[in-house]
């Protein structure tokens, strides 16, 4: 007979993760979807208005892609890539640079979404157990996540506190290991920005400590109450060199493109090559019909202006209503919400909301620093967000 040894004890990952934070409102969903006029889904960010015409008749004249894609892109793509963090992210726009010049293929790469870099991000860059990653204190779950995933510690951190403040922002023993520090502006859910002084000021204490600094900037071109939102990519920020720096970005939010899974990261050229290297051996491939439709994206400035005004219209009428509601928004000056206080915690304010059929996120899916707060989306039709702004004017 033969006799099996056992196998070496297995812990899942998966086990070892904190329940998708979602599933927790599914009673306020119940509620809420009761109400006669049925349910008002501001409770996450996924675009609702048609992908721009161009795009799609891109994407149907692309169809016929029996090759495998490349992992960097067509190079179309990449000249459109190029031009867009020149034109509209001021990469080698300031500073004496020579303007396009200063960026060139080696700096760009499409990705499958960003939301996949951005969990994956410590692993391509092969940060460990023994290592860390700082993110902003109120954030977006999925920075935390690619800490998990790869077994490093996870740093919230108070970002506006750090640009003043340096180390005295972190425990002298988390500023021992992080090795990535993720930045966020405009900030989801709390649409703040950093300006170029704060960036400046990171920027330098990251590389005064050897700390890779990514930028998620994918809503920068949703302003409403600042003047501009400058990239890391921009030489006022970095002084010319882009060493270290990574600036990860989406068409998702500007371009109705969620389903497409068009992004990308552009940076440091060094960094970029890790990336693609790996990238290659994985086989994370953005689909050729993608790449086309997203080369056309990324030039069509006139549906991006559109959609910009759609949500402007959106968010005036939603703000008012919230705040006759008796709601506080703090922040929110760029994206696609309204970071909101009712003066009690957090599933308390949803709960209440529920009751008039408005389902919104709790502001704990965000860290501890945002227990108090909820996320109220701009992204729903006008329709829906004409009878949401009616429940609470009503009441």
């Amino acid at each position: 007979m033969v006799q099996h040894r056992p196998s070496a004890p297995r812990e899942p990952l998966a086990a070892r993760l904190p329940a998708f934070p979602w599933d927790s409102l599914e009673e306020a969903k119940r509620v809420a979807s009761a109400h006669q006029g049925g349910l008002v889904d501001l409770s996450v960010g996924t675009p609702v208005d048609p992908t721009p015409a161009r795009v799609q008749q891109a994407l149907r004249e692309a169809s016929d892609a029996h090759g495998y894609p490349t992992t960097i892109g067509t190079p179309a793509l990449r000249d459109a890539l190029v031009d867009f963090v020149v034109r509209r992210r001021g990469a080698g726009a300031d500073g004496g640079s020579d303007g396009a010049a200063a960026i060139g293929h080696e700096h760009v790469l499409p990705t499958v979404g960003s939301k996949e870099l951005v969990a994956h991000l410590p692993f391509q860059l092969g940060i460990g157990a023994d290592g860390a990653v700082a993110f902003p204190h109120i954030a977006y779950p999925t920075y935390d996540m690619g800490a998990r995933f790869v077994g490093a510690r996870s740093v919230p951190v108070d970002m506006e506190r750090l640009a003043a403040e340096g180390d005295a922002a972190i425990t002298a023993e988390d500023l021992e290991r992080i090795g990535l520090l993720w930045l966020n502006s405009p900030g989801n859910p709390t649409g703040e920005v950093l300006d170029v002084e704060q960036l400046r000021s990171i920027v330098s204490w990251a590389r005064e400590r050897g700390v890779i600094v990514a930028s998620d900037e994918c809503y920068a071109l949703l302003p409403w109450d600042v003047e501009e939102v400058p990239s890391i990519l921009d030489p006022r920020v970095h002084g010319g060199d882009l060493t270290g720096l990574l600036c990860v970005y989406s068409l998702s939010k500007q371009s109705n493109l969620a389903g497409y899974r068009a992004a990308f990261v552009a940076g440091d050229p060094e960094l970029v090559g890790e990336l693609t290297a790996i990238r290659k051996q994985a086989g994370m491939m953005l689909p050729t019909p993608v790449q086309i439709a997203m080369t056309t994206a990324l030039a069509d400035d006139d549906a991006v202006r559109a959609q910009h005004g759609v949500y402007r219209a959106r968010r005036t009428a939603l703000r008012e209503a919230v705040e006759g509601f008796g709601g506080e928004i703090h922040g929110s000056r760029a994206g696609l919400y309204l970071w909101t206080a009712f003066g009690e915690d957090s599933m308390a304010s949803v709960h209440e909301l529920a009751k008039l059929g408005i389902l919104c996120a709790p502001g704990m899916f965000y860290g501890e620093a945002g227990e108090r707060f909820v996320r109220i989306a701009l992204t729903a039709s006008d329709e829906r967000i004409s009878a949401a702004v009616e429940r609470l004017t009503r009441r």
